[in-house]
């Protein structure tokens, strides 16, 4: 088969994990967005992701006098949890899977070097990166986007619950409309709020191709993977369609 893309790097939400709930680790959840990325893999996709830990800890307002530092070290220990969890779910349908972390934690992880994650990506096994940047300040998306180039990905795939990028909420406005494609100084001008600025930027100064899909939509990913136009594209020099 033909394929799109050879690497990738799959952006999950870790509000996606809590499934209805809003909060905590849904299990059918899990597999439900494991399932797909098997199937990626056995096309002959390597991919690399990286959570989110929003369904465990959203932060602290630090304008209330909490410590900002603290609080993001505490959403960075979230996306381990995060990357534990669904590192077992891939585990238990077969796929072969290693938890990178920007900070040191030997029992749970390995410590993040790009080089050693290539080359498991090239023995075909998934590499989750967790523990953001280890650095406070920094989103996950800043950490989705730093990985895509570390690893030579070919394309930064947004997972949402949604079909892609809108000029609105689709969920609280029926008649939103959707951006097929765009380029990075669109988003970032119309302030769509795709991923932060920071991420967008480093996208765009690397010429790294965003992509956001649906992935609890049937196939999305797979779809994508064999070259149809699914959800909406970001890339360099391109205007809104």
């Amino acid at each position: 088969m033909s394929l799109l893309y050879r690497r990738i790097l799959l952006k999950l939400s870790g509000e996606a994990f809590a499934g209805g709930r809003g909060f905590g680790i849904d299990e059918p959840t899990l597999q439900a967005i494991a399932s797909p990325v098997k199937k990626a893999l056995e096309m002959g996709t390597q991919v690399g992701i990286v959570i989110g830990g929003g369904n465990i800890f959203r932060g602290i307002n630090a304008s209330g006098g909490s410590d900002r530092v603290n609080a993001d070290y505490m959403g960075m220990l979230a996306t381990v949890i995060n990357a534990l969890a669904f590192k077992g779910a891939l585990e238990k349908i077969g796929v072969e899977c290693r938890v990178h972390s920007a900070i040191e934690m030997p029992p749970v992880a390995e410590r993040h070097v790009a080089a050693k994650a290539i080359k498991h990506l090239e023995k075909g096994r998934v590499v989750i990166f967790a523990g953001g940047t280890g650095s406070p300040f920094f989103t996950t998306d800043t950490t989705a986007a730093l990985r895509a180039l570390e690893i030579g990905a070919e394309v930064l795939i947004k997972a949402t619950k949604v079909n892609g990028i809108y000029d609105r909420d689709p969920v609280k406005f029926p008649d939103a409309k959707i951006f097929p494609e765009l380029d990075f100084d669109t988003v970032l001008g119309m302030n769509l709020g795709v991923m932060d600025a920071t991420a967008v930027s480093l996208c765009r100064e690397n010429n790294l191709e965003v992509r956001v899909i649906n992935i609890f939509e049937g196939g999305n990913l797979l779809r994508l993977l064999a070259g149809e136009a699914v959800g909406s594209a970001v890339r360099a020099g391109r205007v809104v369609a």
